[in-house]
């Protein structure tokens, strides 16, 4: 099938018991299943040349960041987009797999149409330019996940993914902040499957325990001259487009 999206997935086929074939030809994906082991897969990346491989992080043999070395060292597989599952929240393996170079860490358990969209998100423009949407979305994803862990979001509310991924949008579309209630918060919340209402309510939250339990001296970096007039925490605007602003100067500065 022409521009078919081939998907080696390394995992219990159970995990992806909601999606029908009818999910797979909707998002134009071949989906190829394979053991949930690291050795295999390997022998199986090679033979089938997938477009993307879905793995779990902790495999027989060879665990998901060893894939990734291994297939970087071994092969010509630089246009591979990587995506790992794993049933812990963990900041420290989402750190590691996203720092090895795969484009997005899954947290168990997922709606399978949800991964396909995302996929077809780093598929957007072809293999070369997805290789390098993979490349700079991970090295983004790292620095957001390390500024809302030292600002004090807990990893496990929903409002730490919402506004991860609030973030990363405003990074990488500065005026959507400006459409925060009509462009900002619909777009979080169809990558969900939730409400604009709930997605703004469960960054509110996020952002009233980061304050209540955050190191002080780290918000001051952040957020200075809130602390300092005494206004109280900031909007869900105003913290987003705080980090996201920062996040820019450091890219620029960086590139």
């Amino acid at each position: 099938m022409e521009n078919t999206i081939k998907i080696l997935i390394a995992e219990d086929p159970a995990e992806f018991k909601d999606a029908t074939p009818e999910t797979y030809k909707d998002f134009n994906v071949e989906p190829i299943f394979c053991e949930k082991d690291g050795t295999v897969l390997l022998d199986e990346i090679k033979k089938h040349s997938p477009d993307v491989v879905i793995m779990d992080m902790f495999m027989k043999n060879i665990d998901a960041v060893g894939i990734i070395k291994n297939i970087r060292k071994n092969s010509s597989g630089s246009n591979i987009i990587y995506i790992a599952l794993s049933s812990f929240d963990s900041s420290m393996l989402e750190r590691e797999i996203l720092g090895a170079g795969a484009a997005y860490y899954v947290l168990k358990p997922f709606k399978t149409e949800n991964l396909l969209e995302r996929i077809t998100d780093f598929m957007c423009g072809g293999t070369q330019s997805a290789g390098a949407i993979k490349s700079s979305d991970s090295e983004l994803q790292i620095q957001v996940t390390e500024i809302l862990h030292q600002i004090g979001v807990p990893a496990h509310i929903k409002g730490y993914q919402y506004l991860r991924d609030s973030i990363i949008m405003s990074v990488e579309k500065p005026e959507i902040i400006n459409a925060i209630t009509k462009q900002l918060y619909p777009s979080v919340a169809k990558r969900y499957e939730t409400t604009s209402s709930r997605v703004e309510r469960a960054i509110r939250h996020a952002i009233e325990v980061a304050w209540d339990r955050g190191d002080v001296d780290v918000l001051n970096s952040y957020f200075g001259y809130t602390i300092h007039n005494g206004r109280g925490k900031p909007t869900n605007s105003e913290f987003v487009a705080m980090i996201s602003d920062r996040l820019r100067l450091h890219m620029r500065a960086a590139g």
